[in-house]
């Protein structure tokens, strides 16, 4: 039986043990934290869960090709939660507008808002409506060249809003609100082509997009107790430094205790940067490699997160909101004029009764957490969850004497947690995206053999999903190289 060891219990990581004991390997995972999951990750403070990963789990619809994948990985069926829409948005003056999953509540609530938008919201609702039981990213990323086919007819009728971002698509409209909300119903990100938003919305609708109680440990760990039941070794606590070669062969690991272990093929899910320059010394590269590998830009989105545990019944309020703010306001080193947050009132698990956790997230600039001491870090760490109340009193009067437990994590904090270079969403700057898009990931180096890659530096979309397809696609990949039949048990 050959064996494979696996560096990083994250979605890629965990994936490739699975399917590794299911097609005959002997798989080890060496994970540095001591929980597995990786940026899947929650943590617990006083009663009150945090949440650091998902937002909008795709796969969860019986029957979907995600859902599949899920079900292979022993993540579902589990207990979940629907939420009523994907985001709100909502000005200085009290109007809020709700991106409605359900699309007949969607249409009236938006020509309550702006009649006079009666045909962009016609045109909105019908764009959406297209991709509804579609499957499309089941059918693009899992089918790859034949699932593309199947959404082509879609795909052609919204082509012209594939070509649009959603900032100049925010501009159809004439409401002062819906102009400034729709550029950002996609995390905030006004870049994103409005036909990728019409295209998750449906899933939304299609009700493929739920939330998982309890977070994202318990649905690391579901998948961590399935890969342990096949006979998996998972080592937690355990930190790989270097991956060991010989005649441009991976042999093995060096842990940060110095011991050495050995076996017969090495995938990483750890970071890219680290894993090609720190664990491989940079000797499997090349221009390519060097291009989106390089550091592009300080900023990263999410870069910053402040939790808030409150004496305060969220159940009523949206699932993730973003208040416009009348006057910019400087955050992390940036000015702002809106700030997005998650809303946990939909998961009662999240907090003790009749009390919430809110998450607010911010695109920060690196240098600003790079501290010359910790003194220093704690003190702009408080400034910033301070500030960040301060905002939320805009719309949440009386929160600041309800705030009972506050964390702050920060870039900084996914890097001593992770091993990741500049926080988790950092991501390369020239992707392997296209080739993972179609089915037909580049996951290895140049001249390295007997080596995979997986995880957000092969997928690039930073979807749990897509993370977790990497780790089957690494142990396909391996079968097909040694002539074996891959196997889902």
């Amino acid at each position: 039986m050959k064996s494979i060891f696996i560096i990083g219990a994250g979605m890629g990581g965990l994936a490739a043990g699975v399917y590794g004991q299911m097609n005959g390997y002997q798989t080890t995972i060496f994970e540095m934290h001591t929980v597995p999951g990786g940026q899947c990750a929650s943590w617990k403070r006083k009663g009150y869960t945090f949440d650091a990963c998902i937002h909008h789990l795709m796969g969860c619809k019986d029957g979907s090709k995600i859902n599949g994948l899920w079900r292979e990985l022993g993540a579902m069926p589990r207990e979940m939660v629907s939420q009523k829409e994907s985001v709100a948005v909502a000005d200085s003056n009290g109007n809020i507008f709700y991106d409605y999953n359900d699309l007949d509540e969607l249409r009236n609530h938006m020509l309550a808002i702006a009649p006079e938008d009666r045909e962009e919201i016609e045109k909105y609702v019908k764009g959406i409506r297209s991709f509804t039981g579609k499957d499309l990213m089941g059918n693009m990323v899992i089918d790859g060249k034949r699932g593309m086919i199947k959404l082509l007819p879609a795909m052609i009728r919204n082509m012209k809003y594939m070509n649009l971002t959603l900032d100049s698509y925010a501009k159809k409209f004439k409401n002062p609100l819906l102009r400034r909300a729709v550029a950002l119903l996609e995390y905030s990100v006004p870049e994103i082509p409005a036909g990728i938003h019409f295209a998750k919305h449906a899933a939304g609708t299609s009700g493929d997009i739920l939330w998982p109680v309890g977070a994202s440990l318990t649905f690391a760990e579901s998948i961590a107790e399935k890969y342990k039941k096949l006979g998996g070794n998972l080592n937690l606590g355990k930190k790989v430094t270097k991956i060991l070669t010989e005649k441009d062969k991976a042999i093995g690991i060096r842990l940060e205790d110095g011991s050495e272990h050995f076996a017969d093929i090495i995938i990483s899910n750890a970071d890219g940067r680290k894993t090609i320059y720190d664990m491989l010394e940079g000797r499997y590269k090349n221009a390519e490699i060097e291009s989106w590998a390089k550091l592009d830009g300080d900023e990263t989105n999410w870069g910053t997160m402040v939790y808030l545990g409150v004496n305060r019944d969220l159940s009523r309020e949206p699932s993730a909101l973003i208040m416009l703010l009348e006057q910019p306001v400087t955050l992390t080193g940036r000015s702002i004029d809106s700030l997005e947050m998650q809303i946990y009132g939909f998961d009662p698990t999240m907090a003790p009764e009749g009390k919430g956790v809110i998450k607010v997230e911010m695109v920060t600039p690196y240098a600003y957490w790079d501290c010359n001491t910790e003194e220093e870090y704690r003190i702009k760490k408080k400034q910033t969850a301070d500030q960040a109340i301060a905002i939320l009193e805009g719309y949440f009067t009386g929160i600041t004497e309800q705030v009972e437990v506050v964390d702050v994590v920060t870039i900084k904090t996914w890097e001593r947690f992770m091993g990741g270079t500049r926080g988790f969403a950092n991501e390369p700057t020239k992707p392997f995206s296209l080739g993972t898009l179609m089915g037909a990931s580049q996951n290895t180096l140049p001249g390295l053999d007997n080596f995979y890659m997986t995880g957000v530096w092969v997928s690039a979309t930073g979807a749990v999903f897509s993370n977790a397809l990497t780790g089957k696609t690494a142990i396909k990949k391996i079968c097909k190289h040694e002539g074996r039949k891959f196997e889902v048990k």
